[in-house]
């Protein structure tokens, strides 16, 4: 099951024109383009808006993954003298 041929587009614009008729059939080529723009911006304005957020959390994890390194403990400068016992 490929894409369309033009015949396929063809059969399907002939069948459209004698369901709906010439007169309402820009009416219904204009309802659908403008669906399928909303649908578009939509699409797009959800995609933008999940970017966003993921960006907003991985600004906010990376620096506790810088502070976390830098607050490393440094060993002590001598080490420590074992008891003098027994």
């Amino acid at each position: 099951m490929g894409p369309l041929g033009f015949t396929e587009i063809l059969f399907i614009l002939a069948l459209a024109l004698l369901l709906f008729g010439p007169r309402r059939l820009p009416e219904l080529g204009r309802m659908l383009g403008r669906g399928l723009a909303e649908f578009r911006r939509t699409s797009t304005d959800l995609r933008a808006s999940i970017e966003d957020e993921v960006r907003t959390l991985e600004r906010q994890a990376s620096p506790e993954v810088d502070n976390s390194s830098s607050h490393t403990v440094a060993p002590p400068k001598e080490p420590p003298k074992p008891p003098s016992g027994s």
